[in-house]
């Protein structure tokens, strides 16, 4: 799996509401009611992940969740970063 360039990811973070581009790594920051509520999000996105062979960066701050995707082996963001964040936006 290759690298997307940096046109091609610009162009395409459109199709992907409310992430964002920082650094080599598309992020994306949500917020629940409560504890419980991120971890239940965190185990959706955790089953998805699993389907996909593909495993994002997550931080849990109580109520707070930062999911931030990039494909380590091709040495950036590649389809497989913005097809799990497609497929994470359809969780909320």
């Amino acid at each position: 799996m290759a690298a997307l360039s940096p046109d091609e990811i610009k162009s395409r973070l459109a199709s992907i509401p409310g992430w964002s581009l920082e650094k080599d790594e598309l992020v994306r920051h949500f917020q629940f009611p409560d504890f419980l509520g991120s971890i239940a999000f965190v185990n959706g996105v955790a089953q998805l992940a699993e389907a996909a062979g593909h495993h994002p960066d997550i931080d849990i701050r109580y109520n707070k969740v930062r999911l931030a995707l990039t494909t380590h082996d091709a040495g950036g963001i590649s389809s497989k970063d913005f097809d799990l964040a497609a497929k994470v936006g359809a969780l909320i």
